[in-house]
């Protein structure tokens, strides 16, 4: 997998730079917290960015943290240099733009599961150990970062048959050879990825949704605080909408993973 800390010294092309100067005139504004390089010089003082010491690291980051307050429809190259302290422009020596941003925030993200220390990169103590300290791992990055994490499912992965959310190369490598070393045919490891992949999609999309993660066109329920009229008109789920409503994901993550570890007992037998 690349490293996100890896600095990068490209210039932004000619689509990234029509980005930032699209950040200047959505974000125009006379906040004295933005930087002015041009009064800075002028002044004989040294350009903002100057001063304060910046590399990938460090921006992608900031860029994590940003996104946790304001989700990803609100992060611009423009506000992450002002967070920063920084004028814009001196961002793109180190991400040539907004697309690379997000996508080094991913990697980011994915290999977080690696500084999990129950993560293991291989099985000790059988397949399903692996499984279960795998997908927790995972689980506690959704949860650590809830308005990022569904940018694990929407940047396109390092190959277009990756999913989600183990999308890069280093983790289904660790994934399928784990499970060949414990005896899993080729069919019956490539099967495993695929349900277990799905599996931990769908049911993260879901927790971080309820957390107040942005994911697109999926409805979260609401906490029933306001009547909605409609509930007139459906009696069964007005008089059950309590009982909806409480949070059970961790028991509900915790029993659907046992009950995907037995099928995919079931595929390395088959499978065979």
């Amino acid at each position: 997998m690349a490293d996100p800390t890896d600095p990068a010294a490209t210039p932004p092309d000619d689509a990234e730079q029509d980005d930032a100067e699209q950040d200047d005139v959505n974000e125009r504004t006379d906040d004295p917290q933005v930087p002015d390089v041009d009064a800075e010089l002028v002044a004989g003082r040294s350009k903002p960015s100057q001063r304060v010491p910046l590399d990938r690291e460090r921006i992608v980051r900031e860029a994590l943290a940003f996104l946790e307050e304001v989700g990803p429809g609100g992060l611009t190259m423009r506000r992450l240099g002002q967070r920063l302290g920084v004028e814009a422009m001196s961002l793109y020596r180190y991400v040539p733009g907004k697309e690379d941003l997000l996508d080094a925030v991913v990697e980011a993200l994915v290999g977080g599961i690696y500084a999990d220390p129950d993560v293991l990169d291989s099985p000790r103590n059988g397949w399903q150990d692996f499984l279960q300290r795998l997908a927790h791992g995972v689980r506690r990055v959704a949860l650590s970062h809830v308005k990022a994490f569904p940018l694990v499912a929407s940047r396109p992965p390092e190959a277009p048959w990756l999913r989600p959310p183990l999308r890069s190369l280093d983790w289904v490598e660790i994934f399928l050879s784990g499970l060949k070393e414990e005896g899993f045919s080729d069919a019956a490891a490539v099967a495993a990825y695929r349900s277990f992949t799905s599996f931990l999609l769908g049911s993260l999309l879901l927790e971080v949704a309820s957390h107040g993660a942005d994911i697109g066109p999926l409805d979260v329920m609401d906490d029933g605080s306001d009547e909605d009229p409609r509930l007139l008109e459906h009696p069964t789920v007005r008089s059950l909408r309590s009982d909806l409503a409480e949070d059970h994901a961790a028991e509900e993550f915790e029993e659907s993973l046992e009950s995907l570890l037995e099928r995919i007992s079931t595929m390395k037998l088959e499978l065979a």
